[in-house]
């Protein structure tokens, strides 16, 4: 007798914000493919890091269909999450996002600019359970899959099966910058650090006919190392698995006002 798939009966929505021919998302497909036979790839057609939670609102979204269940989308991660409810998967719609793996750190306050989370995000505000993951590398280095490569067939089943899930919330998940699984230190449930200001700067040139131009300049300064952050955990390689809630809200800030209002 056949073993059923650890997701057997969910429908996958893989996507990402590298384009859909990174190698990232072809890892993550091929995972997800081990846990479920109901696997859609809708990811966009080329890579649109730091695009955030934005949509096309301004241009028309237009497809190409790469297989049966797998579409590139002319527009943003989130485009592509709403394509994939609102048209391509309408008749049954994901019951998971699989967002990612991302080629690189999505920590701290990466997860405000981050189109891997943006998809997580809109999925999350379509009542769907959602994960983002990120391979951490050195913003010069290759990424390096092969700790995500035998890790996340066993944590993903796990984590989507822990119960409940709250409502606007979905999971960040960041691998370390390790040669292979073995060099993992464990698994760590954490909360969003934050680095000091100065993770992106502008970097000012001129060109041959003396035209002032600008490049957005990325750097990570250290963060807090506070054991409980996402940035502790990564220091010392382990995965780091963040509950992100979409309630921005500051509630304690929120009363002291209050207090002041009314007195």
């Amino acid at each position: 007798m056949t073993t059923p798939k650890p997701l057997a009966g969910h429908r996958l929505l893989v996507t990402n914000d590298d384009g859909i021919d990174a190698p990232g998302i072809q890892l993550l497909e091929e995972i997800a493919r081990q846990l479920s036979n109901d696997v859609w790839v809708i990811a966009p057609d080329s890579e649109k890091s730091g695009a955030g939670h934005s949509i096309s609102l301004h241009n028309p979204i237009r497809l190409r269909r790469r297989s049966e269940h797998s579409w590139a989308v002319f527009g943003t991660p989130t485009d592509c999450v709403l394509m994939a409810c609102y048209e391509l998967m309408r008749d049954q719609r994901p019951t998971i996002v699989l967002s990612g793996i991302n080629n690189g750190a999505n920590l701290a306050e990466d997860v405000s600019y981050s189109g891997t989370c943006a998809a997580a995000m809109e999925g999350t505000l379509l009542g769907i359970p959602s994960i983002a993951m990120s391979v951490v590398r050195a913003p010069t280095g290759t990424a390096r899959w092969d700790a995500a490569r035998e890790i996340l067939p066993g944590l993903l089943p796990k984590l989507i099966h822990s119960g409940n899930w709250p409502e606007s919330s979905f999971l960040n998940v960041n691998f370390p910058d390790v040669e292979g699984p073995a060099d993992v230190s464990g698994v760590r449930v954490t909360r969003q650090g934050q680095r000091p200001p100065g993770a992106f700067s502008i970097d000012a040139r001129v060109d041959a006919r003396n035209v002032p131009y600008y490049w957005v300049k990325l750097s990570h300064p250290d963060g807090e190392k506070h054991p409980d952050t996402d940035l502790h955990a990564i220091h010392e390689n382990a995965v780091s698995v963040t509950p992100i809630q979409l309630d921005f809200t500051n509630h304690a800030w929120g009363e002291r006002l209050r207090g002041t209002l009314e007195r």
